[in-house]
């Protein structure tokens, strides 16, 4: 029996994201990097086209891409994050959608990952 790919989008406002991306991947997970500049506005949409698991959001507040999120598509999202441990507590809340200030780190995509699994048994 092998491990659900969980798949994550992360949208970062100034086009970033690989460092998380490394981090969702060292976990077992899947990575969409969405490209170019205000790539959170479009979070949503992307998770919605690929039945995403989990979205990140970055921008300066950490709020922008994730309510864009949650208004279109209903996502559970909590914004204006600032620690990997904040976002971890997220899902275990049972969010989708992460909105965080500029944390493009390995540490919260793979700490991410094991979470959403650990929260839904997989």
């Amino acid at each position: 029996m092998s491990e659900k790919k969980v798949l994550v989008v992360i949208g970062h406002r100034m086009g970033k994201g690989q460092a998380v991306a490394r981090g969702v991947e060292k976990a077992g997970g899947t990575a969409i990097v969405i490209p170019g500049m205000a790539a959170d506005m479009k979070l949503g949409d992307v998770m919605h086209e690929n039945n995403a698991d989990l979205g990140i959001s970055f921008c300066g507040s950490g709020g922008a891409g994730a309510l864009t999120a949650k208004t279109k598509y209903g996502y559970p999202a909590k914004s204006e994050l600032r620690t990997v441990e904040g976002a971890c507590t997220a899902v275990e809340e049972g969010c989708k959608v992460v909105g965080l200030g500029f944390l493009d780190v390995e540490e919260l995509g793979q700490r991410l990952v094991e979470t959403y699994r650990k929260v839904h048994g997989e």
